[in-house]
């Protein structure tokens, strides 16, 4: 019987350490109007399927003015820290990462180049 209750206790601590994980769909949608040519726009950040090693591409909504991409991951994760790119170059340089903040299940991300929300 102690046996059985121990290995009832150790299976509730190993399972409830585990963070439940939700599928989530975030579209981001990047203005560069301003900045001249636009070779290629990227997101880079923390979490699957962003890295900080390297650029998930925007696709062009309207070439060298509005860039978009989905992304859609399963994380237990209430945000996302990010930072856009341009041409290879990062926005904000110095300043903190964007924070997107997860408001259901889709969120819409609408931001402008090198400027902070």
């Amino acid at each position: 019987m102690k046996k059985l209750s121990i290995l009832c206790a150790i299976f509730l601590v190993v399972t409830s350490c585990v963070q439940s994980t939700r599928t989530r769909v975030v579209v981001l949608t990047l203005d560069v109007s301003g900045r001249g040519p636009v070779e290629k726009v990227g997101v880079r950040g923390e979490g699957n399927p962003l890295s900080w090693r390297e650029d998930l591409a925007l696709i062009p909504l309207v070439k060298d003015s509005l860039y978009t991409v989905t992304l859609t991951a399963q994380t237990p994760y209430d945000f996302y820290e990010i930072k856009f790119t341009a041409n290879g170059q990062f926005e904000l340089e110095g300043k903190d990462n964007r924070r997107l903040v997860f408001a259901g299940d889709t969120t819409y991300y609408l931001a402008k180049f090198n400027v902070p929300v």
